[in-house]
């Protein structure tokens, strides 16, 4: 082959790569494990935070003891947002928690509710007749053996005294937006849920807040993992400013 030849091969591949160097490289992404019931507050969040740096989050939710349990089996998270302290226990002690980047971030509040065209409306109070309400009926709520919601809806009703009244007759769900469903759609008369879940739930009505002195205080604690991304630190650091407090506390949370 000819020198001039070869010049004109060379330059015509250059043409072609070239191109293909400059395209930029997309942001890093995070990856956030989140309670259930963070998801739209946490949603509008990651959408504030990618429109001020590019960064995607991207955003797993589930109950906080599904997500812990993913996580200490090796699943790759960045960030973890529990419900409740105990799971974040849980990962802490298993060492997938990267030291000294956990803090208590959000509080909430337990709720009964019920559907919106009930009349139905009992007075949460001690040994507050539940039972008689429900009926034949069930009570949902998310699973109290290991989901936060459903934990402190079990602290709650054994601190007032129904707990033994309602404990057969219950619609345990696996979080807890999948018990806000249940009355929302009619499956079920009565729920125990968070206030923030209510809120977004035009079909249902809050017909009484339990003290909060009858269960633990509802703390949404977060942490880095292990190994977490570079860009996770910035994104921890931007769940606690302003732009997000004002997203969490529109959403019913209040922050710490």
């Amino acid at each position: 082959m000819s020198s001039n030849r070869r010049a004109a091969l060379l330059g015509l591949l250059a043409l072609f790569v070239q191109p293909c160097n400059a395209v930029a490289r997309p942001a890093a992404a995070i990856t956030v494990f989140a309670a259930t019931s963070l998801t739209d507050s946490l949603k509008a969040v990651a959408d504030a935070y990618k429109a001020r740096t590019g960064v995607t989050v991207t955003l797993s939710f589930g109950a906080s003891s599904t997500l812990a349990r993913q996580i200490d089996q090796g699943a790759q998270a960045d960030i973890f947002m529990s419900a409740d302290t105990d799971w974040m226990d849980f990962l802490q002690k298993g060492g997938h928690i990267a030291e000294g980047s956990r803090k208590d971030l959000l509080n909430n509040q337990l709720v009964l509710i019920a559907a919106s065209d009930s009349k139905a409306a009992p007075r949460i109070a001690p040994h507050f007749d539940l039972a008689g309400v429900l009926g034949d009926r069930r009570l949902a709520l998310a699973d109290p053996a290991s989901v936060p919601a459903g934990k402190y809806a079990k602290a709650a009703l054994t601190n007032l005294g129904v707990w033994d009244s309602v404990a057969s007759r219950l619609a345990p769900a696996e979080n807890v937006r999948v018990a806000l469903e249940y009355v929302a759609r009619g499956e079920a008369p009565f729920g125990v849920v968070y206030a923030t879940d209510a809120k977004i739930a035009p079909s249902v009505r809050v017909v009484g807040v339990f003290p909060a002195s009858s269960h633990p205080p509802i703390t949404y604690p977060v942490a880095l993992m292990k190994g977490a991304s570079a860009p996770a630190r910035d994104f921890l650091t931007f769940l606690s400013g302003s732009d997000a407090r004002a997203i969490f506390e529109k959403a019913g949370f209040t922050l710490r």
